[in-house]
């Protein structure tokens, strides 16, 4: 007999580098088609998926600097890249078999719905995967923060932090073989040893609302089913 899932919504962050896969650049399709699968296994479990995407497989904030672009408007340009991979994403979803909005926080309505709290939980409500696209709308926040403000929105069980890691750790584990891994943290041991877990306005939200987070590694198979049912992969972080 088949475990039952340990949350019944859940919010999903992925960077926009995990869409690139091994590349620097750009949308792997291999691994597009890899997410979508892991994706629809959890909402064959019957879970209510709501995913916030990153866009810096497309374009960082962080470039602009370098092209000599305005922070607020390299910010806005970082947004639209988020919604290059929303689309990409829902797309992969859908042949799949799986109904799939996208929501942007910045209107476009020839492509995607504007966001509507509302309209977004009724949607997952009814099955339907629901993809939160251009962050919060705003320049300065980053899309963990997006991420942490809609999980609190929608009432999420959990924020799923989808990484290249496999969670969180007390020092930089490529750069320091003794690196130690945690099972489980309080928000406030990651706070006061300063681990980098998301940033910091999105993780003062997920404290302050309560909404645990995992961090842990999309690039292993079956990850993300493993998380939902309980299992333990990454690093768990709540109020102890």
């Amino acid at each position: 007999m088949e475990k039952k899932p340990k949350y019944k919504r859940v919010l999903l962050k992925l960077s926009g580098e995990a869409l690139a896969g091994e590349n620097n650049y750009g949308i792997d399709a291999k691994v597009l088609e890899n997410l979508a699968e892991e994706i629809k296994e959890i909402h064959d479990l019957g879970v209510e998926v709501a995913i916030v995407v990153g866009g810096g497989n497309i374009f960082r904030g962080v470039q602009g600097k370098d092209l000599q672009i305005d922070k607020a408007t390299s910010d806005y340009m970082g947004m639209l890249a988020t919604v290059i991979n929303a689309l990409a994403l829902q797309s992969a979803l859908e042949k799949k078999g799986i109904p799939t909005r996208v929501q942007t926080a910045i209107e476009m309505n020839q492509i995607a719905e504007p966001y509507i709290r509302r309209k977004a939980i009724r949607h997952l409500e009814k099955g339907r995967i629901v993809i939160f696209a251009a962050g919060t709308g705003n320049p300065f926040f980053t899309t963990d923060t997006a991420a942490a403000l809609r999980a609190a929105e929608i009432n999420a069980d959990i924020l799923l932090k989808a990484t290249k890691v496999d969670g969180i750790y007390d020092k930089d584990p490529s750069k320091n073989k003794d690196a130690k891994k945690y099972t489980k943290i309080s928000y406030k041991e990651a706070l006061e040893k300063d681990l980098k877990v998301m940033d910091s306005t999105a993780f003062a939200l997920c404290k302050e609302q309560k909404i645990p987070i995992l961090v842990f590694s999309i690039k292993e198979k079956g990850n993300l089913k493993r998380a939902i049912l309980g299992e333990n992969v990454g690093t768990y972080v709540e109020e102890k």
